[in-house]
C-alpha cells in the first residue's frame, strides 16, 4: 500500500529512471520497517481496563448517585471502549465526570492520560441502573386495554431503565388505558398511559385559584384543549386570559 502511494503521483508525471526507482525502494522498504519495528508495547493501542480502573470508574459514578442523597439500591455497569481506537501508552489513567453528565441510564465516564508520552482523553460508557419497588403487569397487557388492580404487582424495576417515570399509587392506573402494549413484567410508567382529555376547547370550565390558606372559585371559555399533565388556557368573565392545570372534569387549577 505504501509504495503505491509513493510511487503512482511521480508516475503521472514522468517515468521514474532506474536510479529514481532504486531510491523509491529504498525509502519504501525503510519506512516499512520504521512502522512496523517498532516494540509492541510502544505502538498505539487500544487500552485495557484493568480491574483497578474498573473499580475507580463505579465508584465514581456510584459516589455521584450518592451526593443526590438516599436512594435506592444502585448498580453500575462500566461497558467498553471503542476497539477501534488506538491510543498512544499511559502510565496513569484517571477517571472523570465530564460536565452536564447525568448519570442516569445510559450515560458516560471520562478517562483521560494523565502519565504518558502523549495525552489522550476519551469517553467510556456506563449503565447506571437504579432498583426500587414499582409497579408492574406480570401478564404483560396490548396496547388499549383497560388496567384492572388485578393485572398489577409489585416488583422491583430498574427506574432508569426508561426517561418517563414509574406510577407507584395504584388509584392512578386502575381503569386507565394504555397507551401501548407491555411486556410480562413491564413496569407501568407515565408514558404508558393514555392522557385524559378534561375538557376540549370552547367548553365552559370551572376555575379553581388556590393560594395559601384561600381558594376561589370562578367560571370561563376554554381556550384550548384540556389534556392532563398539559397546562390550558382559559378566558375568564372578566376578558383576562390565564393559565393553569387540568385537574378533573371541565375544571382548571391556578397555583398562586
Amino acid at each position: 500500500m505504501l509504495s503505491i502511494v509513493l510511487l503512482a503521483p511521480l508516475a503521472r508525471f514522468a517515468p521514474l529512471s532506474s536510479g529514481a526507482r532504486a531510491i523509491a525502494w529504498v525509502l519504501v522498504v525503510a519506512l516499512g520497517v520504521f512502522a512496523t519495528g517498532l516494540p509492541a508495547n510502544a505502538q498505539d493501542a487500544a487500552p485495557q481496563l484493568d480491574a483497578g480502573l474498573v473499580d475507580q470508574v463505579r465508584s465514581l459514578a456510584l459516589g455521584k448517585a450518592a451526593e443526590s442523597g438516599p436512594t435506592p439500591r444502585v448498580e453500575v455497569v462500566v461497558g467498553q471502549l471503542d476497539p477501534r481506537l488506538r491510543l498512544a501508552p499511559c502510565q496513569r489513567i484517571e477517571p472523570y465526570l465530564p460536565p452536564n453528565v447525568r448519570l442516569w441510564g445510559r450515560s458516560r465516564v471520562g478517562l483521560r492520560c494523565t502519565q504518558g508520552p502523549t495525552a489522550w482523553n476519551v469517553y467510556l460508557p456506563v449503565t447506571v441502573k437504579v432498583w426500587a419497588r414499582a409497579l408492574v403487569v406480570p401478564a404483560g397487557a396490548t396496547a388499549g386495554s383497560v388496567l384492572a388492580d388485578a393485572d398489577l404487582e409489585e416488583a422491583d424495576v430498574d427506574l432508569a431503565a426508561e426517561h418517563t417515570a414509574t406510577v407507584l399509587d395504584r388509584k392512578l392506573l386502575v381503569g386507565r388505558t394504555l397507551a401501548q402494549s407491555l411486556k410480562p413484567g413491564q413496569a407501568v410508567r407515565q408514558g404508558h398511559i393514555k392522557l385524559r382529555q378534561w375538557f376540549a376547547a370552547g367548553d365552559t370550565v370551572r376555575l379553581v385559584v388556590a393560594g395559601s390558606g384561600f381558594a376561589l372559585e370562578a367560571e370561563g371559555q376554554a381556550l384550548t384543549h384540556g389534556m392532563e399533565g398539559h397546562p390550558a388556557r382559559v378566558k375568564t368573565e372578566g376578558g383576562r386570559i390565564v393559565t393553569g392545570q387540568p385537574v378533573g372534569e371541565r375544571r382548571l387549577e391556578i397555583q398562586l
